[in-house]
C-alpha cells in the first residue's frame, strides 16, 4: 500500500471514530492536528502527499502524523513492492483469517479499551469461530444475555459492582414488561 493510501485510510478511519459517519476531511485534520497536537500541516501538503505528487514526507510530519492517528511512524511509508498485509499460503486456515480480522478490528477500536479487549481475547482463543457461533446462541437466547451479564457481575471490596451491563426489557410470563435488573429481585 502506498503512503497515499494509507493516509486516506487513516483519514476514514479516524473520521468513523470520531463519530462522523464518513473520512475526516483534509481540512479538518488540518484543524484538529492543529488544536491537538500544535503541529501545522496545510490542506495541500496532505492533497499532495494523498495523490502520490510527493512519496516522502518529512520525519517531522511523519512523527505528528504517527501521534495524531495513534500508529508507528513505520506505518507511515510505502509498503516495499510485493508486500501483503495477510498471509498468502494456502495452510491458512479459517480462524487463522478470523484471528487477524479480529485483532484489526481491535486496532480500529483501540479508543474503546473494553471492546479492543473483548476482540482481542477472542482472537487469542484456540478457537475463535466456535467463540463467536456461542456468543450468536446466547444472543439469539431470550433472556440469556441478560441473565448472564447479572451473573457475572462481581462486587468490589465496597460491595458496588464493578460491571454494569444496560439495563433491557423484557417481558414476564404474563406478558408484562420489567427490566433485568427487576427480573432477578
Amino acid at each position: 500500500m502506498k503512503l497515499g493510501e494509507k493516509l486516506k485510510y487513516l483519514r476514514e478511519t479516524e473520521g468513523e471514530l470520531r463519530g462522523l459517519g464518513r473520512a475526516i476531511s483534509q481540512q479538518e485534520m488540518v484543524r484538529a492536528l492543529r488544536a491537538e497536537t500544535g503541529a501545522a500541516l496545510s490542506q495541500s501538503y496532505l492533497s499532495q502527499i494523498e495523490s502520490g505528487a510527493r512519496p516522502h514526507m518529512t520525519n517531522t510530519t511523519r512523527q505528528v502524523l504517527a501521534k495524531f492517528f495513534k500508529v508507528h511512524p513505520g506505518y507511515l511509508v510505502d509498503d516495499p513492492e510485493g508486500y501483503h498485509v495477510e498471509l498468502q499460503s494456502d495452510a491458512r486456515t479459517l480462524d487463522d483469517k478470523l484471528d487477524m480480522w479480529l485483532i484489526g478490528g481491535a486496532e480500529r477500536f483501540r479508543r474503546d479499551p473494553e471492546l479492543r479487549r473483548a476482540l482481542l481475547a477472542v482472537a487469542r482463543h484456540s478457537d475463535s469461530r466456535r467463540c463467536l457461533i456461542l456468543l450468536n446462541a446466547v444472543i439469539e437466547t431470550p433472556g440469556l444475555l441478560d441473565r448472564l451479564f447479572e451473573v457475572l457481575r462481581s462486587p468490589d471490596d465496597n460491595g458496588r459492582e464493578t460491571q454494569s451491563a444496560p439495563p433491557t426489557r423484557t417481558r414476564n410470563a404474563g406478558g408484562a414488561r420489567k427490566s433485568s435488573r427487576e427480573a432477578t429481585r
